[in-house]
């Protein structure tokens, strides 16, 4: 029975303290506003949508009994967080989410005081609660800290590393383990819930503190004998043993959209004086939206939407995905060598190789939010003689980079890591964004280090890294769809370490490394009305850098304009290099590289992030002008008008 208000709750609640001052009974129908809230909300700026709904009651419930903020309430990755914003003092800012000068569409500890712990990337929240949970012991304080995280958080190695430290150790922490593609739990109904009421309360606990107590007395033949019968037992009804075994107490499974059960059992283990707790919450992916029921890979992240047909709206596009181009590109490469595999880090769709995996599903391999074992998998494959291409986005694989270095670069072992989302990647912010790998790649020996300018480019691209037999090899591409160049009917192999003039000029040199190339030739029109003769370039190798392409632009131009969308370190840190070895910076060349800032840029429609990172054409006009010490008013119309 559902309680029917003609007043909506949800109107009242602007902080969890108002939450905590409704009745029980009040959940249910504050819950039901909540998810539409979510839901119309979601419809109007896009985002992350299925996880969120799925977590409803589970964010009632916890701020219901928690004393947030005081008690650290650590959502995981952050997909699940947009009910928690709307009931934390954000709720009129909701539609501002993922838009330039927003909300970030995950947790953001400068965004407010109940988000304790900024994620966008996952399985982090038990290390930081834990790390929550020992500094409130060592200031003598008694706030509880509870982490949330999904059964696919669970697959990463950092959150069993996390356990495995919070279930040695004896300080109090609750890990919500949030199953909502049920691939732990049993089937979950009464007698389960009944159980999870009954083993997460106060007198449960105590009893098996006492009994653990008490056979450390016995002589340890009959400790082992009283261990064992009280998992066997345990274990029977609940199915927790690997979380046991981890140290921690595991209460559950337990129906997380079921709100009589979900208090009666925070309660208790909020109450609880015992070490960690793990409460396994069974949750349905986009519960109460039933086209996000119904295809909910389709609805974890979507683009605003109609709410009543669910269908999404689509971007004007001038040209094919550039994902959807490096899927296809390595299908048509992987017809002609066997040999070739493919690895991603549960990212399928968003790599491409979903598309891989539908046409040689034995040689596709979804490790599993695992980047660091993926990279070392694929090292283990290249190793055998196959040709693993690991796509993993630029700023997931950050989080492999002891990989990379160990495993791949020092034994020289060819795999391919094809760089999804390289640059700036509007809606998802600084978390996501591409800046680093040019960087972090490029001092490696050894490596190959390709970026396309265009879609036409990267099919050329994946047929080179598919040739390269004899080290390790990178492409990076951005997000969102290609400049509209017609593709070539196949793929060819690049000469490695070459380069490419797209524009003869004279007077100055602009080298692109990506896919800032269309930008270059745009600044080149504009410089043109000053007068000044332009060549573009587009470098296509970061290593081995084309030295001849490079020596041609240092000695037969004015200035030389280097333009990456990566951070200081990268592409132009190469040019600079070799331009001081070779001595070509003595005769007076002006030299002046384009990166993104040496700070990080928050969330908006790529091209104003662009803009505020200063790589669009006009800004690359500018610097060209303050290079030369001239004014950018001179000549027919400034640059803004010509813009």
């Amino acid at each position: 029975m559902s309680n029917v208000s003609r007043t909506p709750l949800l109107d009242t609640v602007r902080t969890p303290g108002d939450l905590r001052r409704l009745s029980d009974w009040d959940l249910r129908q504050l819950a039901d506003e909540l998810r539409q809230e979510t839901i119309d909300a979601v419809s109007v700026t896009g985002g992350h949508l299925g996880a969120g709904l799925g977590v409803v009651e589970l964010t009632v419930a916890l701020h219901h009994v928690f004393d947030t903020p005081r008690d650290r309430l650590v959502w995981d990755v952050g997909h699940q967080a947009y009910p928690h914003k709307i009931l934390t003092s954000r709720r009129d800012r909701i539609r501002t989410l993922r838009q330039g000068g927003g909300l970030s569409g995950f947790t953001k500890r400068t965004e407010s005081e109940y988000d304790p712990f900024g994620a966008a990337h996952s399985s982090t929240s038990i290390s930081a609660g834990l790390g929550m949970a020992v500094a409130r012991d060592l200031a003598g304080k008694a706030n509880n800290v509870v982490c949330v995280i999904g059964d696919g958080a669970m697959s990463a190695g950092m959150a069993y590393e996390a356990m495995n430290n919070a279930g040695a150790r004896s300080e109090r922490l609750i890990v919500i383990l949030n199953d909502n593609d049920m691939s732990i739990a049993r089937p979950v109904g009464a007698l389960s819930n009944y159980l999870a009421r009954i083993t997460s309360s106060g007198t449960y606990l105590h009893l098996r503190d006492v009994v653990k107590q008490l056979a450390k007395r016995l002589p340890k033949y009959w400790e082992r004998r009283a261990a064992l019968a009280e998992e066997y037992t345990r274990t029977y009804w609940t199915g927790g043993t690997l979380f046991e075994e981890l140290g921690f107490y595991y209460v559950g499974p337990i129906d997380g959209h079921n709100l009589n059960v979900l208090l009666s059992v925070l309660r208790n283990v909020r109450d609880a004086k015992s070490g960690p707790i793990l409460v396994h919450v069974v949750t349905k992916k986009g519960k109460g939206y039933a086209p996000a029921e119904a295809s909910d890979d389709k609805y974890h992240g979507v683009n605003r939407f109609n709410i009543i047909t669910g269908a999404q709206v689509k971007a004007k596009s001038n040209g094919p995905n550039y994902t959807k181009v490096f899927g296809q590109s390595l299908i048509e490469a992987a017809r002609k060598d066997d040999r070739i595999v493919a690895i991603t880090a549960a990212m399928p769709s968003g790599t491409g190789l979903d598309l891989f995996a539908r046409e040689f599903p034995h040689r596709a391999f979804d490790v599993g939010i695992a980047e660091q074992h993926a990279v070392t998998f694929a090292a283990g494959l290249a190793s055998e003689g196959y040709k693993p291409f690991a796509a993993i986005y630029s700023t997931f694989l950050q989080r492999a980079y002891d990989q990379v270095v160990h495993d791949v670069a020092i034994q020289r072992l060819p795999v391919r890591f094809a760089i999804d989302r390289a640059g700036l990647v509007g809606a998802d912010g600084p978390t996501h964004a591409g800046a680093f790998d040019v960087a972090y790649l490029g001092c490696l020996p050894g490596f190959v280090l390709m970026a396309a300018a265009d879609e036409a480019e990267l099919k050329h691209m994946v047929a080179t890294a598919a040739a390269i037999d004899d080290r390790p090899s990178a492409l990076r591409y951005p997000r969102g769809d290609g400049v509209g160049v017609e593709l070539p009917a196949e793929g060819v192999p690049l000469e490695i370490g070459k380069g490419r003039v797209v524009r003869e000029g004279s007077i100055v040199a602009l080298l692109s490394y990506g896919a800032r190339l269309a930008e270059c030739l745009k600044a080149a029109d504009l410089l043109a009305g000053y007068g000044l003769s332009t060549t573009v370039a587009d470098a296509r190798f970061a290593k081995p850098l084309d030295a001849n392409l490079v020596t041609r632009l240092a000695r037969n131009h004015e200035v030389l304009i280097t333009i990456e969308e990566g951070a200081i370190g990268g592409f132009g840190s190469q040019v600079l290099q070799f331009l001081a070895i070779d001595g070509l910076l003595d005769r007076g060349l002006k030299v002046r590289p384009m990166t993104l800032p040496d700070r990080f840029i928050d969330q908006d429609k790529p091209d104003k992030m662009y803009e505020d990172a200063g790589l669009n054409a006009p800004q690359i006009v500018a610097s060209v002008l303050a290079t030369l010490g001239r004014d950018l008013g001179a000549g027919a119309g400034t640059w803004a008008e010509r813009a």
